[in-house]
C-alpha cells in the first residue's frame, strides 16, 4: 500500500454521493471465524485494509488457505488447523487478532496466543477475555507474554462480563459454538460487530440466541459447514464522512449504510443543526449555510455515541464558534489527534478525559496521525483549511479506509499522494 503522506487542499464543498465500505470492525472476527469451519467459505463486502492483510497472515500461519475472488470478495478454507500457536511476531500487529485464541481452542482443543498489540494510545486489558473461558471451563495459564488455553471437553455454563466488552465477547462466542455444552454469557456486547458475528455464524449452522441483547446462549454443534456471508456497512466510516460533510457545511449523500446503526451520531448532528434524511440504505447530510452550535457528548457503548467517532468529532466541534465538551471514558488515551489539531490552530484544552474544545476556523499545517481515528480527524480538519495540509503517518490511516484518496476526489476534495521519486540509474 501507497504509505506516502496524503496532501489535501481544504476551503471546497462536498458534493455527490460516496459509498461506504463494508465494515473493517465485523470483517476481522468472521474472518477469524471461518477457522471454525473445515468447508470453504465465501465473505463479501471485505474491505481491502491492511488490518484485512494482517488477519490473513496470521490465518495462512494457522492454515487458512485464502483467495480474493473479487473486488471485495474472499474465500477462505482451513481444512486443518497447522499451527495452534498464534506468534507474537504476527498478533503484536493488531489487537483484534486476539479472538483467534477462541476459535483455535473451540476448534484443536488447545491454542497459546501471545498478548495483543495495535494502535499506540493505549492499553486495552484482555482480563475480560481471559476470565470467561476460565468460567466456561478452559485451563489458561500466562508466561512470558503468551497465554495458553486448553479444553477437556465442550464449553459450558454461565459468564458474566464486568464489563462490556466487544473482543470479550466474541472470544467467548467462539469458543463455545463447537461442542454439544450450553453456554450463556450475560452483559454481553450488543455492538454491531458481535450481531454480525452471532449471523454470521448462524447462517453456518451455529445455535446462537439473543442477538442485539446483553444475553447470548449458545447451544453447541458438532461442526459448522461452509456458506457465503455480506458483512454489514461500516457505521465509522459512514460516521467519519458525516462529520466530514458537516464539518465543511457541505450536502453529502452515502450509500450503503446502516441508517439505524447510525443514530447516536445522527442526533448529536442533528442536535448542532445539520440536517440528515435517511432513505432505505442512504443517508443525507446537508449543513448547507448553517451556523452550527457546540454542544457536548460523552462516549458510550453501542448504541451510545462511538469512541472511533470521537476524535473526528473533535475536528468538528474545533471550527464551531463557542464552546464544546467532548468526554471519552470508553477509551481515555484516545487524544494523539489533540497535538495534531493544535498545529493547525484548534483551541482544545484537556484533563483527563475530557476535551474543552473552542471553536474557531483552522488552518493548514504539515501534521502527523499516531493512529487510525486521529488521522481522520486530521483529513477532516484538512478538509476545512484554506491551502495545503501533509499528513504524515498514512500507514494507519490504510488500516481502516479504503483507496481514502480517490474516493475522496470522488467527493469533491483535492486530494492526492505524490508518487514516490525514484532513484536515476547510473552510467
Amino acid at each position: 500500500m501507497d504509505l506516502t503522506p496524503l496532501h489535501l487542499v481544504g476551503g471546497r464543498d462536498l458534493s455527490g454521493e460516496i459509498a461506504i465500505q463494508h465494515s473493517k470492525n465485523a470483517a476481522l472476527p468472521i474472518i477469524v471465524a471461518s477457522l471454525l469451519s473445515r468447508e470453504p467459505i465465501t465473505l463479501h463486502g471485505i474491505p481491502r485494509l491492511s488490518d484485512v492483510d494482517t488477519i490473513l497472515e496470521l490465518m495462512a500461519h494457522l492454515g487458512t488457505r485464502a483467495a480474493w475472488t473479487g473486488p471485495n470478495s474472499l474465500t477462505l478454507h482451513t481444512p486443518e488447523i497447522l499451527s495452534t500457536h498464534a506468534p507474537y511476531a504476527l498478533v503484536s500487529k493488531m489487537r483484534a487478532s486476539f479472538i483467534v485464541l477462541g476459535a483455535i481452542l473451540a476448534r484443536a482443543g488447545e491454542a497459546t496466543v501471545s498478548m495483543p498489540g495495535g494502535c499506540a494510545w493505549g492499553p486495552r486489558p484482555v482480563d475480560q477475555h481471559v476470565k470467561a473461558l476460565r468460567a466456561l471451563g478452559a485451563h489458561l495459564t500466562e508466561e512470558g507474554g503468551d497465554f495458553a488455553a486448553t479444553r477437556a471437553g465442550s464449553l459450558s455454563g454461565t459468564f458474566v462480563f464486568e464489563m462490556l466488552t466487544v473482543g470479550g465477547t466474541h472470544n467467548a462466542l467462539l469458543a463455545s459454538v463447537l461442542g454439544d455444552g450450553v453456554v450463556t454469557l450475560e452483559n454481553a456486547s450488543i455492538d454491531t460487530d458481535v450481531v454480525d458475528l452471532v449471523h454470521f455464524l448462524n447462517a453456518l449452522g451455529a445455535q446462537i440466541e439473543g442477538a442485539g441483547t446483553n444475553t447470548l446462549t449458545v447451544r453447541g454443534v458438532p461442526a459448522l459447514r461452509g456458506g457465503e456471508y455480506t458483512v454489514i456497512p461500516d457505521r465509522i466510516e459512514a460516521g467519519t464522512f458525516m462529520i466530514a460533510a458537516a464539518a465543511t457545511r457541505s450536502r453529502l449523500t452515502l450509500t450503503n449504510v446502516r441508517p439505524d446503526h447510525l443514530r447516536a451520531v445522527s442526533a448529536k448532528l442533528s442536535e448542532m443543526g445539520v440536517d440528515i434524511l435517511e432513505s432505505g440504505d442512504s443517508l443525507i447530510v446537508d449543513a448547507r449555510g448553517r451556523e452550527l452550535r457546540p454542544v457536548n457528548l460523552t462516549t458510550q457503548s453501542y448504541p451510545g455515541f462511538p469512541t472511533d467517532v470521537q476524535p473526528q468529532m473533535s475536528a468538528l466541534l474545533a471550527t464551531v464558534p463557542g464552546t464544546s465538551v467532548v468526554q471519552d471514558p470508553v477509551y481515555p488515551d484516545r487524544l494523539t489527534h489533540v497535538a495534531e489539531l493544535h498545529r493547525m490552530g484548534a483551541n482544545i484544552t484537556v484533563s483527563g478525559y475530557t476535551q474543552v474544545i473552542q471553536g474557531g476556523p483552522l488552518h493548514a499545517a504539515p501534521v502527523k496521525a499516531a493512529d487510525l481515528r486521529a488521522g481522520a480527524a486530521l483529513f477532516i480538519a484538512a478538509m476545512t483549511c484554506e491551502g495545503e495540509t501533509v499528513i504524515d503517518g498514512v500507514q494507519y490511516l490504510n488500516r481502516g479506509y479504503e483507496r481514502l484518496a480517490e474516493r475522496l476526489r470522488g467527493i469533491g476534495v483535492q486530494a492526492w499522494q505524490p508518487q514516490p521519486m525514484l532513484a536515476s540509474a547510473m552510467d
